[in-house]
């Protein structure tokens, strides 16, 4: 192959490849904001027409939530939003603390210039909207703007990555848990309480607020599956 037609596959790949990942990344938000409830039927035809792409590009993308466990994909018959998975939850929850305690503890003993800053800046925008639960979407994006910025300040991007791959079911749950009375300024204080003490210079106590602050939905499991029993596995 020479230089020329190998440089056109590249740019012919590169749109693909970004046309995948926004399906993926569409679909995957509706199903997490539980717009697509578990137990829905996708229907291949309707989600091509609907974005614009032939039935390839959907195929990856549907593929991809698969192996985040968020579609079940029966061949020659139909594609299904997951129910919540509680063993694969508890799975994420424990990835999640393993790596969020280590990169709060290294925070607290290596802090980046601005860090604080940042992190102070996003639970104030937080603090903004978490009243008005028309705008909830908007305080989860924020939540979720608020631990990437641990992970990329650790130096730590990939790892992020990794735990929102992972983190499908529990997310699921933390939009049936949010609503409930009490939870939101429960996530502000404590957001607080991790900077806090990451400021302070206190490791033991960074690992402590992040343990106990990722911690407080999967108590809830039970709870919401017993009020949400088609939703669970």
């Amino acid at each position: 192959m020479n230089p020329t037609s190998y440089s056109g596959l590249a740019m012919n790949d590169q749109p693909a490849a970004n046309t995948v990942q926004r399906i993926h990344d569409a679909l995957r938000q509706r199903i997490i904001t539980l717009d697509l409830p578990p137990g829905t039927v996708l229907s291949r035809t309707e989600l091509t027409e609907e974005y614009g792409v032939s039935q390839t590009p959907l195929r990856e993308a549907l593929q991809k939530l698969a192996h985040d466990g968020l579609v079940t994909i029966r061949p020659q018959s139909k594609t299904i939003v997951s129910r919540i998975d509680t063993e694969q939850l508890r799975e994420a929850h424990f990835l999640r603390v393993a790596l969020e305690t280590e990169v709060s503890r290294r925070l607290a003993e290596d802090l980046p210039e601005g860090t604080i800053a940042r992190l102070r800046s996003i639970i104030r925008m937080q603090q903004a909207v978490g009243d008005d639960p028309s705008q909830y979407r908007i305080f989860q994006e924020l939540d979720e703007l608020f631990h990437q910025t641990l992970f990329i300040a650790a130096g730590q991007p990939d790892l992020h990555r990794l735990v929102r791959e992972r983190a499908g079911h529990m997310e699921r749950v933390r939009q049936l848990h949010l609503p409930h009375p009490g939870k939101i300024s429960d996530i502000l204080e404590r957001h607080t309480a991790i900077v806090d003490r990451i400021e302070a210079q206190d490791a033991p106590g960074a690992m402590d607020a992040a343990r106990s602050h990722l911690s407080r939905t999967v108590l809830q499991v039970e709870a919401l599956r017993e009020k949400h029993p088609d939703y669970f596995t």
